[in-house]
Parts: structure tokens; C-alpha cells; sequence
């Protein structure tokens, strides 16, 4: 019986571990335009990548429909940024990307995680 239970845990633990973690096809946005909405729901960011051009104003609309505490902020390394995002309110930061290349952004955790590509 004890085993039956310990093989139950691990695959409790691995089933988490996939949805946080496994490999997921992430969404693109061209942005052609100067603005792109980023709805975050789910455990994900919907569109994960953007790609952006040097110089290009862009403005970022971020939609939290997901409740979780996680979900609450979102941050871009290399680009000095982090934004509060209240759940089912659009928050709009617009940005100049100084220079080319990846810029991951993710939530304080990192469970929520995606990527500005400025070339």
C-alpha cells in the first residue's frame, strides 16, 4: 500500500512540474504595429514572444485574467522594467527598445515566462 502511495506523489510532482515547466509552442507577435496586447491567463503569456526593432516605440497592453498571486507583476530583465498588473484591468507601458537582442520577461517567480526579441 505504501508504495501505491509514493507512486501516486511522484506522479502528482511530475504532473506539476510539466505544467510550470514543460515545453509549451510559444505564441509570436510581429509587432508591425506600435502596440501589442499580452493577455496573461492560464499560466502563460499569450503571445510569448515579441519581436521588435530597434529605436521602434512599442507599447505593451497586459491583460491579467488569471488569479493567481504569481501573475500579479511581470518583469523584464535587461530593460529596468517591472509592471503591477490588477486582475481583469489593462495596463499599457510603452517602451523604446535601446538596443538589440533577447530580453525575457517572466513573472517574480518565473512560472509565467516569455520573451521581447528586438532585432
Amino acid at each position: 500500500m505504501m508504495w501505491l502511495v509514493n507512486l501516486l506523489g511522484l506522479g502528482l510532482v511530475a504532473l506539476i512540474a510539466w505544467w510550470f515547466w514543460g515545453q509549451r509552442a510559444p505564441e509570436t507577435a510581429i509587432s508591425k504595429e506600435e502596440a501589442v496586447t499580452i493577455k496573461v491567463a492560464g499560466g502563460v503569456y499569450t503571445p510569448s514572444v515579441i519581436h521588435a526593432r530597434v529605436g521602434q516605440p512599442l507599447t505593451l497592453n497586459f491583460i491579467r485574467e488569471d488569479q493567481a498571486p504569481c501573475a500579479e507583476v511581470v518583469i523584464f530583465e535587461g530593460l529596468d522594467l517591472s509592471l503591477g498588473l490588477p486582475l481583469n484591468e489593462t495596463v499599457s507601458q510603452r517602451i523604446t527598445p535601446p538596443e538589440a537582442g533577447t530580453y525575457p520577461f517572466s513573472c517574480q517567480m518565473q512560472m509565467y515566462r516569455g520573451q521581447l526579441i528586438v532585432t
